[in-house]
């Protein structure tokens, strides 16, 4: 049992910069309170004492404002930074070194009886006021945005984004480079499409830039072949894109979420 906390302990120091001490950790984090609250409860859910689990987790609840299920299955390192307002369900399954912040909910979508919460693999992170609702399976490593409503499987190593939410691809490192080097031209940055971050509208953004490269490409073949022929109809240069012309969108735009 010593082992178990001394481990939940040093988890929140590789993922809080906030945590300054062993002894702050142990008596001012109400996410590990309720954890370890919560395998207690644990323990007389599986050995057939269901009220007495529930009095233990209503007594965490009001210690903590974190409410987890006695029934819900938990792995190692599991870490609830904030915690206040976090919900999980009755037959939700996290795995290890899983992050979730204050106001997730990990929820069902309906009435009936057996799995109805969601589960999640090793490393997920959930940001906060994430809802999470429904028997799928958010994949290791995974990310939910903040804000997020995700109803629907997410791949392991994805991010989800959005109302409701949207698994993020990110692009190849090649893809990122040409998008790049598209949005120099006009002056202006793409728009946050890079790896760091994700995001839905810049996915969107991105490519727009892909069809205007592809453009930009036959467009110069049919002029090429037009002035072979003799033809001066491509003579004319296209209008100068300057940066000044996207300086206020640059700057008063807001940044990528």
């Amino acid at each position: 049992m010593f082992a178990r906390i001394r481990e939940d302990i040093q988890s929140v120091f590789h993922r809080d910069p906030a945590a300054r001490s062993a002894f702050e950790v142990l008596t001012c984090y109400p996410g590990l309170h309720a954890i370890w609250l919560h395998r207690l409860a644990n323990v007389f859910w599986r050995n057939g004492c269901p009220w007495l689990a529930r009095l233990v987790s209503n007594f965490g609840r009001w210690l903590t404002g974190i409410e987890i299920h006695p029934g819900a299955k938990i792995g190692r390192r599991f870490f609830i930074d904030h915690g206040l307002g976090v919900v999980i369900g009755e037959t939700a399954e996290i795995g290890d070194d899983v992050t979730l912040y204050q106001g997730v909910t990990l929820g069902g979508t309906t009435w009936n009886k057996g799995k109805r919460h969601p589960t999640l693999e090793d490393g997920v992170v959930v940001g906060a006021g994430a809802k999470v609702l429904g028997p799928f399976v958010v994949g290791a490593g995974a990310k939910i945005g903040s804000n997020a409503v995700v109803t629907k499987a997410v791949p392991a190593g994805a991010t989800a984004v959005g109302i409701p939410g949207r698994v993020i691809v990110k692009p190849s490192g090649e893809d990122e480079l040409r998008r790049q080097k598209i949005a120099e031209r006009f002056g202006f940055d793409a728009y946050g499409v890079s790896q760091d971050m994700p995001d839905p509208v810049a996915r969107a953004i991105g490519q727009l830039l892909d069809h205007v490269q592809a453009m930009d490409e036959r467009l110069d073949g049919m002029c090429k072949a037009l002035t072979a022929l003799g033809s001066d109809y491509c003579a004319n240069a296209l209008p100068e894109l300057r940066e000044e012309d996207f300086a206020g969108v640059k700057e008063e735009s807001p940044p990528p979420v």
